[in-house]
């Protein structure tokens, strides 16, 4: 399954592959769409760290996960990433307020404002009802736990609006940038890492391609109805393009698979 109109540069070299074969099905090389994904997504993790060290140093007196959650939205193409928006959303997220709100909305992107707003709201009335541990936790076990006991509370039938599988995972796979000898633990599956969006997409090329047995589950979009098994059920994908290729974890293998399933033009720029 050859990707129409690619955007980036994994993207071109990923239907070169195809082009070249030698894959189950007639698809592309295994190891070879492993090696591209690794160093694709290492490339975006440099920039990831980047932006959620800047955030984390600029805003270290204020709540840790409140930066990441912010964070998240940018990451997840809602909003441009700017510390102006980052320290606007915390605020709100700690205190809802008219002016802020302004401010967060402005920096929307082609998705417009309301996006933006939804999903502020969401987390505001999330971190009123989950306590989160006050620092960012030092191993994948209290990740874990944490994470557990956030998904637990949006599974719940009065899910805030917006809360989909993005905005209910990507605050932990921020956070987990900001920890880079953690994230190198993360070869099996234990911190929820999103399943929608572009990480959709790429599952679905690459079962396209006869690279994975199964389809992913749920949808890209994340202001539907909350799948959960679909959180679960791609997260299981992410460990079947891992297998087999040493040197890399599945925060590696899911900014791989970001570029691969972006429809994003400025992502050609990135690196």
């Amino acid at each position: 399954m050859k990707i129409s109109k690619p955007v980036n540069n994994t993207q071109i070299e990923f239907n070169k592959l195809c082009d070249l074969g030698g894959g189950p099905g007639g698809g592309p090389a295994r190891t070879r769409v492993q090696e591209l994904l690794h160093d694709s997504g290492k490339k975006l993790n440099a920039l990831a760290k980047r932006d959620i060290d800047e955030s984390l140093t600029e805003f270290s007196d204020r709540n840790p996960w409140h930066v990441c959650y912010a964070v998240g939205i940018c990451w997840g193409h809602l909003a441009h990433y700017d510390l102006a928006f980052v320290e606007a959303a915390v605020n709100l997220l700690e205190s809802w307020n008219d002016d802020d709100l302004k401010i967060a909305r402005d920096f929307h992107l082609e998705r417009g404002p309301d996006p933006i707003e939804q999903s502020l709201a969401g987390g505001n009335t999330l971190f009123e009802v989950v306590t989160m541990p006050g620092q960012l936790p030092e191993s994948l076990e209290r990740y874990r736990r944490a994470q557990d006991r956030w998904l637990g509370r949006i599974i719940s039938k009065d899910r805030p609006k917006y809360i989909g599988s993005w905005n209910a995972t990507a605050m932990f796979m921020v956070a987990l940038f900001s920890n880079p000898k953690l994230a190198d633990e993360m070869i099996e599956t234990v911190v929820m890492l999103p399943p929608g969006g572009p990480i959709y997409n790429a599952l679905k090329i690459l079962y396209g391609a006869h690279f994975l047995s199964r389809a992913p589950a749920g949808s890209a979009l994340d202001d539907g109805d909350f799948e959960s098994g679909a959180i679960y059920e791609n997260n299981a994908l992410f460990l079947d393009v891992l297998k087999g290729h040493s040197g890399w974890n599945l925060l590696d293998v899911h900014s791989g698979l970001y570029m691969l399933g972006t429809r994003f033009p400025a992502s050609a720029t990135w690196f």
